[in-house]
């Protein structure tokens, strides 16, 4: 600062109520002092900020189990806002802004399918132990030639999802492996179980050089190890 502008800021000191000493234009202590006085006082004036969520998922939708050893990531092939039917077979979605929504079923409802129907299915012959995961999105879309349709994935709720599985892997102690943390797509091949050529996820509409269900599994896990 200039010493015309020192003395227009000391001014401006003393009319806040702030007196910085003398106005002569030398940024000493005494302006130093006043200076923090004043942000100090305007801090305190601005009104509270709403906390900023630092988990992807209220620890209220997590029920204890020590039986949910997987986490299978899916799309739902509709619009970007979570439906009565996507609640009624994922534990958890997120819509295409990023909000999740919570599932019908609790996660302890998988822990178990054998003789009840009263799971979310999510994967054909794999749901026991499963926690199902999904974005809201991609309704209409084609493999190939490649086109997302009109409600593409978006990179916020990708991103968000990923957030939410890390914390689903830290609270049920699941490992971030290919066989414990894959999307639906991966399922037939690393878990050999015919899943009648889903293909959720082998391409990612934001990241047009992520191509195969591996290739995109693998990114996944990478994501979600960078939110734990």
């Amino acid at each position: 600062m200039s010493e015309v502008e020192i003395i227009e800021w000391q001014r401006a000191l003393h009319t806040v109520g702030f007196p910085p000493g003398a106005v002569d234009g030398d940024f000493g202590q005494a302006t130093l002092k006043a200076s923090m006085a004043s942000i100090k006082d305007q801090m305190a004036a601005l009104p509270p900020q709403p906390d900023v969520p630092t988990t992807a998922l209220p620890a209220s939708w997590l029920p204890v189990s020590t039986r949910m050893h997987r986490v299978i990531a899916h799309w739902t092939a509709g619009s970007h806002e979570a439906s009565s039917t996507d609640k009624e077979h994922y534990h958890f979605i997120w819509n295409g802004t990023g909000e999740a929504v919570k599932g019908d079923k609790p996660v302890t409802a998988n822990e178990s399918t054998d003789d009840n129907d009263g799971y979310a299915g999510h994967t054909k012959n794999c749901n026991s132990g499963s926690i199902g995961v999904s974005l809201a999105c991609m309704a209409g879309a084609q493999e190939e030639p490649f086109d997302p349709g009109a409600y593409p994935m978006t990179q916020i709720q990708w991103d968000h999802m990923c957030r939410g599985i890390a914390q689903l892997c830290t609270f049920y102690k699941i490992p971030v492996t290919s066989e414990t943390v894959l999307s639906h797509g991966e399922v037939e091949g690393t878990l050999c179980i015919n899943q009648d050529g889903k293909w959720d996820f082998t391409r990612l509409p934001w990241a047009l050089d992520i191509k195969g269900a591996h290739a995109c599994g693998e990114r996944l896990r990478n994501d979600v190890l960078r939110y734990m």
